[in-house]
């Protein structure tokens, strides 16, 4: 199971915000963004308790002040490209 976690940081500390959860198990890819959020952050877990505990990992990083966790829904396998 794949979840995107949108995160929210203290001002001017997005990259080393993104740099420290990058060192995060069970993170796929953490970058810095422009717009609300300041990093999305890409997580592998094996369910939904998986990705739950991931994501209590990633809030224990300093100068994160929020956090939202978004499940990718899975496209059906016959879907046309």
């Amino acid at each position: 199971m794949q979840a995107f976690i949108l995160v929210q940081t203290e001002v001017g500390r997005s990259s080393l915000v993104a740099a420290a959860v990058r060192d995060v198990a069970g993170v796929a890819s953490s970058e810095a963004v422009l717009g609300p959020y300041d990093v999305v952050v890409r997580v592998d877990g094996a369910d939904e308790s998986g990705i739950a505990e991931i994501v209590a990992r990633i809030q224990k990083v300093d100068a994160i002040t929020r956090t939202l966790t978004c499940p990718v829904a899975e496209a059906p396998t016959d879907a046309p490209r």
